[in-house]
């Protein structure tokens, strides 16, 4: 049975950083796309960022050059470094593992298989 846990949400004043942890229970960890997704209060959920198989990723405009994903594929495990957060940045961080042939991106996030519960970030102004 896969099962995503998050870890790593709190309360931050804007311009701090936190990271998330995502840690996975999945045979063969490497082979999926690892993601992150968040939704607001009142909104959908949005895509934040992924990272493939192998080293690509790929970012919201929302926040490219802010987070950054990363993966350690020997503790199946992926991470969401947020650095300079805005109060924008408030929300329930999932953490979402795929499996995909052929494909080099994916952010919809209906095509996600497995979702963590969640953790929640809020950044105060």
């Amino acid at each position: 049975q896969v099962q995503l846990v998050e870890s790593g949400g709190g309360l931050v004043q804007a311009g701090g950083s936190l990271r998330l942890s995502c840690a996975a229970s999945i045979h063969t960890f490497s082979s999926y796309f690892m993601a992150w997704f968040r939704q607001a209060p009142g909104k959908e959920r949005e895509f934040v960022a992924v990272s493939t198989f192998g080293t690509r990723t790929y970012y919201a405009d929302s926040v490219k050059g802010r987070f950054t994903i990363s993966r350690d594929n020997a503790k199946d495990t992926v991470y969401l470094q947020m650095n300079s957060l805005k109060p924008d940045d408030t929300a329930v961080y999932y953490c979402a593992a795929g499996s995909f042939v052929g494909t080099s991106v994916v952010i919809d996030g209906t095509r996600f298989r497995y979702w963590g519960q969640g953790t929640q970030v809020t950044v105060s102004s």
